[in-house]
């Protein structure tokens, strides 16, 4: 991923377990977001968080020291997540055998699709914001009143999480 350019950014977790279905571990990835975005490191156009995955819709302004603020949001909200973790057969299921660490939380690839048309931003907009109720997902009875994600913001333009910008101020 290069700085200053949008993408549709999806990060998965390992073995689509459902980690992320408890609404602390939830607030793990937003507190790394509203971070990286007060740091003015990343630009949050759009965002969802599912059970078992996350899409965004992102600009990366700038690195974190050395490293994306992807890999930095990756980083943090991996050792946050194990630290979230109380149960031992959950925990195991993350464990692996890597030189660099003892648990992967989130699969190795994540998937990052520069965007290079509104047509495409818009549409994946509408895919981000329509994911809580959509196929196998009922996780809210109209998209809009799904709370993680920022969908209610682009109906009202109100920001309940302090670090979204509009995609019309950038495309």
């Amino acid at each position: 991923m290069d700085m200053r350019k949008i993408y549709f950014f999806t990060c998965t977790i390992k073995d689509w377990i459902p980690l992320l279905g408890d609404d602390s571990r939830k607030q793990i990835l937003i507190d790394s977001m509203t971070f990286l975005e007060k740091e003015g490191k990343l630009k949050i156009y759009a965002f969802v968080i599912m059970p078992n995955h996350f899409h965004a819709v992102l600009e990366m302004l700038e690195y974190n020291g050395k490293e994306s603020p992807i890999a930095s949001f990756k980083k943090y909200t991996s050792r946050m997540l194990i630290k979230s973790i109380k149960s031992d057969s959950l925990l195991k299921r993350f464990k692996v055998n890597e030189k660099d660490r003892a648990y992967r939380i989130w699969k190795e690839k994540s998937r990052a699709v520069e965007m290079y048309t509104p047509d495409v931003v818009f549409q994946k907009l509408d895919y981000i914001h329509h994911n809580p109720v959509t196929g196998k997902w009922n996780l809210a009875d109209d998209y809009l009143g799904y709370p993680f994600s920022s969908a209610s913001f682009y109906q009202t333009l109100e920001d309940p999480f302090g670090f979204l910008s509009h995609i019309k101020d950038r495309v």
